[in-house]
């Protein structure tokens, strides 16, 4: 792969005065309430809101609408940015970062480009704990969850790169976003509040974790919620996800059933598509027996190859019958068509050491 180098409960505790608590993911309330502990006018937190949220400051120090004295007196609070550490440009223009976190851990985010939009597949964890046999995130183990600012960053770190307002964001990146959920959540908000991106144009997606499902139903957000499969049968899935031994295909179809009735939105269904193992009519058949009556959308996946593996991505022509077997039992259905594969930066191809 070819690496530039770079120079180099969801409410969020209150800042307090002196605290280190970073500063990105505070509300326009929170960053009011703290200016003023620090002695200054109220109208200050709407210039600080300004200056985190619009102009991207990394430093107390940048905000040159300050009093000079007090931005010196107040340069050690973290803004909470990450360090850009290596940038990658596949051909079709989609854009990876792997981003330097305060402790040294380091995360992968990727700026996905479109004629008409400009989408961020972000990062929830350092890695992931959830070893999915295809996804290069997983091989690589697990080291921690992210925090609000540090998910934050990613989408203010492509938007800076691109000169270019993101217009959705994708919890798709390493790590399982449901076990991260509190971080995840207060991050969706001040996305949406503070940087100003629609919930209908986030995606939060999941393989599945028990409890966790209806736990993010009852936030009632506005975004969309991914599952992915992966598999039309429980001894498929669980030889592809090894936590879905803990996770019945039918417990979580259950689940996913209650979302949809406590939120009235419908649930889109993640389906990598791996030759010869899970991309047979049969398996279209298959799948459409569970999702038949139930309020949702079929994702395809064509699988993004990793070196640890050697599953094999279909044809076109077996993907377009497992689209065709789908929409004969009336299946809405759709394909995701890589972006970023040639850089690594496809869908299952995330990991976490890579320029190190």
């Amino acid at each position: 792969m070819s690496l530039t180098p770079v120079s180099s409960p969801v409410n969020r505790p209150q800042l307090q005065e002196g605290a280190t608590t970073p500063l990105l993911g505070s509300s326009l309330a929170e960053l009011t309430s703290w200016v003023q502990q620090q002695g200054q006018p109220a109208y200050r937190g709407k210039q600080l809101h300004q200056w985190l949220y619009q102009k991207g400051a990394r430093s107390l120090l940048e905000i040159t609408v300050f009093p000079k004295q007090w931005r010196e007196d107040a340069a050690a609070v973290p803004i909470g940015r990450s360090q850009l550490h290596y940038r990658s440009v596949a051909p079709d223009g989609t854009i990876k970062y792997l981003l330097r976190l305060a402790d040294g851990n380091l995360i992968e985010t990727v700026g996905i480009p479109t004629a008409k939009r400009l989408t961020v597949c972000v990062s929830s964890q350092v890695g992931c704990p959830m070893a999915c046999d295809f996804c290069a995130t997983g091989k690589g183990g697990f080291i921690r969850n992210l925090q609000r600012h540090e998910i934050i960053d990613q989408v203010l770190t492509v938007q800076e790169d691109f000169q270019q307002r993101v217009s959705n964001v994708v919890f798709m990146g390493m790590g399982e976003p449901l076990l991260n959920l509190t971080e995840v959540v207060g991050a969706v908000k001040s996305i949406n509040e503070d940087i100003g991106i629609g919930q209908r144009s986030l995606t939060i997606s999941t393989v599945g974790i028990p409890n966790r499902i209806r736990q993010l139903a009852e936030y009632q957000l506005q975004v969309t919620f991914a599952v992915s499969l992966h598999a039309s049968n429980q001894q498929l899935r669980e030889k592809l996800i090894p936590s879905a031994h803990h996770y019945p295909l039918e417990t979580l179809l259950e689940d996913c059933r209650e979302y949809v009735q406590i939120t009235g939105r419908r649930v889109s269904f993640e389906y990598i598509l791996l030759a010869e193992l899970n991309d047979l009519p049969e398996h279209a058949t298959e799948l459409a027996e569970h999702l038949r009556g139930f309020q949702s959308h079929v994702n395809l996946i064509p699988y993004n190859p990793i070196s640890e593996v050697d599953y094999q991505r279909p044809s076109d022509r077996r993907i377009q019958a497992f689209v065709e077997a789908l929409k004969e039992q009336h299946i809405a259905v759709s394909i995701r068509r890589s972006r970023g594969l040639e850089r690594d930066a496809a869908c299952g191809q995330l990991r976490v050491n890579q320029g190190e």
